[in-house]
């Protein structure tokens, strides 16, 4: 972002500026590597982690895992194309290189998709910490939820006052920090709490395999079964939104006392999420078997069969709630910023306007909580992020970036890494959508 007051140092832009030229020479007193680490790590670790087991179920224990590397590697890919961009030019945001390379529609295309895919990722957010405090009602049938369990049904634990109250008192407060670095405590709670989450999977699989319930894992996809080959690429949306971290790079990057740690950073995240979804997905298939969810947190109801079962069912659904809580900012500050340039384009958000920055996060926060409340679930919204706007996010906008080089520094390697990346957005993306399309038409 611009600024076009800095020289009495008083107005400073929500992200800050950055000098590329001597980039390595920049002094350590702004944010640690450790905490873009974990502020990286929490934008990915998202609602997204639950719906890894379903995709073991369907693809098998080696294809999901190829899968995930593939995915990974790609997003290592795509993140280093932005930040060389950027390191080379005079841009310093994701929608500032996309101005630069298509002009305001490809900055506008960017916010718009940033506001798309955040917002749906927030209010599923809510959605789901709704869900484990108060319960929800699906095809006619009720599930209570931890605070209804402890103390029966009462209007103070109904889903608009339990939400409610998680979003005064607990989301409120952090979302009115204005660095993201002020986060990096909280999101390292977030990546705590989701290796948690990862051990108490890994304990009961392990305890069902000691006792002999534990169900036998497909190794590879069952083509007798009714699955088909096309069918399976209806699984690559899922991880690819799994690992989207693209918008949080710039706001990141923007506050490390050496913007050239960066890309180590990014590295060091994906390796700790590659272990986390592996885990998550293996240990939650080898748990429940072909009786999985598309939300794994729904499958812990069958374990509370005795007092123990119990608390571990209610400190499983908590502990994810607070992750929710705790990723919630992250996820907001990218979409702050981005719906701060679309409708402000000119006039930069300073650190001075503390009346548009406040109105700003309360107007969305109050947006994303009568969504919340409205809307009894957004699944099928999830996964239409996931093949749509999210790979535009992720893949197919940096990978245009350094196909338009308009600064002429893109490789004969960038070139064909950036085609095949845009390949395999576009021709997922379409086989998603059309087996999405033909399983729903074919089921009325």
């Amino acid at each position: 972002m611009k600024v076009e007051k800095q020289g009495s140092g008083v107005d400073a832009p929500l992200l800050p500026e950055l000098q590329p030229s001597n980039d390595d020479s920049r002094s350590d007193e702004g944010a640690s590597i450790s905490g873009a680490i974990f502020n990286i790590s929490t934008g990915m670790v998202g609602a997204g982690i639950m719906s890894i087991p379903a995709t073991f179920k369907f693809l098998g224990v080696i294809p999901s895992f190829v899968v995930i590397l593939v995915i990974a590697y790609f997003v290592e890919v795509t993140v280093e194309f932005l930040l060389k961009y950027t390191h080379s030019g005079e841009s310093n945001s994701y929608g500032e290189l996309m101005a630069e390379s298509f002009g305001k529609f490809g900055s506008v295309a960017l916010q718009i998709c940033v506001m798309i895919t955040n917002l749906g990722a927030l209010i599923i957010y809510l959605i789901i910490i709704g869900d484990v405090l108060s319960g929800n009602e699906s095809e006619g049938t009720v599930h209570l939820g931890v605070l209804q369990e402890w103390f029966g049904v009462h209007w103070w634990n109904s889903r608009a006052i339990s939400l409610l109250f998680v979003v005064l008192f607990v989301l409120l407060p952090l979302l009115l920090l204005r660095r993201i670095d002020s986060l990096r405590h909280a999101s390292a709670i977030s990546v705590l709490l989701a290796a948690f989450f990862v051990a108490i999977c890994s304990a009961l699989a392990i305890h069902a395999v000691w006792v002999g319930k534990a169900q036998r894992p497909r190794l590879v996809p069952d083509f007798t079964n009714g699955v088909s080959a096309i069918s399976l690429f209806t699984t690559i949306p899922i991880f690819a939104t799994a690992f989207g971290c693209h918008v949080n790079v710039h706001p990141i990057r923007a506050e490390l006392g050496r913007p050239s740690d960066m890309s180590s950073a990014v590295r060091i995240s994906l390796v700790l999420c590659v272990g986390i979804y592996f885990a998550v997905g293996f240990f939650g298939y080898l748990l429940f078997g072909d009786s999985i969810m598309a939300d794994m947190l729904v499958n812990f109801d069958e374990i509370s069969d005795s007092v123990i079962s119990t608390i571990i069912n209610d400190v499983v659904r908590l502990s994810y709630a607070i992750h929710l809580m705790l990723v919630f900012p992250v996820m907001n500050y990218s979409l702050r910023v981005n719906v701060d340039e679309l409708f402000f384009p000119k006039r930069p958000l300073l650190a001075t306007e503390r009346v548009r920055f406040l109105s700003l996060t309360c107007i969305l926060l109050a947006f994303i909580y009568v969504a919340a409340i409205a809307i009894p679930n957004i699944w099928y919204f999830f996964q239409f992020m996931g093949t749509t706007t999210v790979m535009f996010l992720m893949f197919i906008f940096p990978s245009s970036i350094v196909l338009r080089d308009i600064r002429c520094m893109s490789t004969r390697r960038d070139k064909v890494l950036a085609v095949l990346v845009i390949l395999l957005a576009v021709g997922t993306s379409l086989i998603a959508i059309f087996s999405n399309l033909s399983d729903y038409f074919g089921n009325k």
